[in-house]
């Protein structure tokens, strides 16, 4: 097995793509308190339409083989799209496996076997509390309920990757347990936990941000699911652990964006996911070919040197964590945020 310094640069030298997000829009039926985008019911932003996309996933064809490359539907919501099971049909026709993130509130047992016969075989709801406080963060009474109904009934679907993905902040952090219990119940197999980081909505808000305690004992959480098994707890790709690396996921963590992760985002921008600055963008689908972007470009994704200012320069951390993820670095490389500093 390669040792996980070799492995980051091999990553770097063949970055075989992997994951492809499309930001297919930036309509929401939602007002969520942590939206990193700022997404609305009628963004300004037009949707992108399919027959662009469509060529890039042909180009991408000619170069690699699609049923390596898992397409992502991401925005925004995606349910918001009228046509978004054409579009699954299309790309399921074309070779690649596809899903989607959703808030799960228009995700209705029709509509999900609708994709489901469409080719959908990978999707995550985000539920972030029980009742009274997934409404809160949410912004719309009732999208618990709604939420449920889509984590129940694609719990049920064998063949599915299935994960729930939970925000947690100082408002359900002392119901974790709770919420485990109701998503086993639910048939919940897998669970994914974040913190928000300082952007959009969230950089703001202060009920959002865990104090360094409150961080540490979901570390310890995360740590003590695991080692019960009745539920796959991980934490998400939000940065570098030091003592909690390979005790909270099943990897270690590097920051895969431009590794193996591209998006097309809805301007038609070329980047790693969509969580990283737009200043980060790579090239444009209508300006460039996307296969000739991810070959030679992504530069500052693959090697991470010009980050190692700051508090990084002398850190003894830096050959692990290489600066964190590039979503938690602002426009002008500057770090937002240290997760080994609140640990």
């Amino acid at each position: 097995m390669l040792l996980q310094g070799h492995l980051l640069k091999w990553e770097a030298q063949v970055h075989p793509l992997r994951q492809l997000f499309w930001e297919c829009t930036l309509r929401c039926n939602l007002n969520c308190r942590h939206c990193g985008s700022d997404c609305t019911a009628s963004a300004l932003t037009p949707d992108m339409p399919f027959e662009d996309f469509e060529k890039v996933l042909l180009r991408i064809r000619e170069a690699y083989n699609s049923k390596d490359i898992l397409l992502i539907f991401s925005g925004g919501e995606p349910l918001m799209r009228k046509d978004l099971a054409q579009c699954g049909r299309r790309i399921h026709e074309l070779g690649f496996p596809w899903g989607l993130v959703t808030n799960g509130f228009l995700l209705t047992p029709k509509k999900a076997l609708e994709l489901l016969k469409c080719g959908m075989r990978a999707a995550t709801v985000s539920l972030d509390g029980l009742e009274d406080e997934h409404d809160w963060m949410r912004g719309v009474p009732g999208s618990f309920k709604r939420a449920d109904e889509a984590i129940r009934y694609l719990s049920s679907v064998s063949f599915l990757g299935f994960d729930v993905v939970t925000c947690v902040t100082k408002k359900n952090i002392g119901q974790l347990s709770q919420i485990k219990e109701y998503l086993i119940g639910a048939g919940v197999k897998a669970w994914r936990l974040f913190t928000v980081f300082p952007v959009g909505r969230a950089a703001a808000d202060p009920d959002l941000q865990l104090t360094p305690e409150q961080y540490r004992s979901l570390m310890d959480f995360i740590v003590a699911c695991r080692k019960e098994g009745r539920i796959r707890a991980s934490y998400g790709c939000e940065g570098f652990l030091g003592p909690y690396e390979k005790k909270v996921r099943d990897y270690p963590f590097s920051c895969q964006a431009g590794l193996s992760i591209a998006s097309v985002r809805i301007d038609g921008a070329i980047s790693g996911c969509t969580s990283i600055r737009a200043s980060y963008g790579q090239g444009n689908i209508y300006q460039d070919d996307f296969v000739d972007v991810w070959e030679h470009r992504f530069g500052i994704f693959r090697d991470h040197t010009p980050f190692k200012t700051g508090p990084c320069r002398d850190c003894r951390w830096w050959k692990k964590c290489k600066g964190n993820g590039m979503h938690l670095r602002g426009e002008n490389g500057e770090l937002l945020l240290c997760n080994l500093s609140r640990l």
